[in-house]
């Protein structure tokens, strides 16, 4: 087995265990621990490279399997923080704008591949994994709470992306704006790390006896 595939392998793994993680405290927290926008950026993401141009290989069940979890992490998203969106949007114009969010992430996640002829998704995968990992840290310092969150979820999100950028460089060694994206998704995945333990210690010794 090469390097590449493991290290594919172990990307997967460590993604599909952050989903798992993330549902796992969602309903014990009754709480999405996933930003709105990002969920309809993955979960568009995830479809058009499952179904509309299916990666080559066995990366593809992986796909499948982020798919239905995301599934599984919208319904929770719908059940727990609808309230998490500014009043008119979670109310009233709650439907709406999902379609629209939805809408607008699968017009770029497409567009981009047909732009670059990367059917692959790895470009719009990485912007996509960069406002994701920028929205984690805007959700921490957004919430006075961990609700639907953990140190466990933030470290195997970052080292996920760590194993996919390696795999990514392997296979694109000559582009300079896939090795900026790497570097920025890891600045911000780390930096959320910091911000949650520093918060973790805070609670902590809020409930610690005087």
């Amino acid at each position: 087995m090469n390097t590449v595939l493991i290290f594919t392998i172990a990307a997967g793994g460590l993604w599909i265990l952050t989903y798992l993680l993330l549902i796992y405290r969602g309903f014990r927290d009754r709480k999405c621990g996933m930003p709105f926008a990002a969920l309809c950026g993955n979960i568009t993401w995830e479809y058009i490279f499952s179904f509309i141009f299916p990666v080559p290989g066995p990366g593809i069940y992986i796909i499948y399997i982020w798919f239905l979890l995301d599934i599984i992490i919208l319904i929770q998203f719908l059940l727990y923080s609808r309230d998490d969106l500014p009043k008119p949007l979670s109310h009233q114009l709650f439907l709406p704008t999902l379609v629209v969010s939805l809408a607008t992430a699968f017009s770029l996640h497409y567009f981009i591949a047909l732009e670059f002829s990367n059917f692959t998704g790895v470009y719009s995968a990485y912007g996509l994994n960069l406002m994701m990992s920028i929205l984690f840290v805007h959700l921490r310092l957004s919430r006075n709470h961990l609700l639907g969150q953990s140190m466990t979820i933030a470290i195997c999100k970052l080292a996920g992306t760590v194993f996919a950028s390696l795999v990514s460089y392997a296979l694109y060694p000559t582009s300079v704006l896939l090795l900026l994206l790497y570097i920025l998704v890891f600045f911000f995945d780390l930096l959320y790390v910091i911000l949650l333990h520093a918060k973790k210690k805070d609670l902590d010794s809020r409930l610690a006896p005087l």
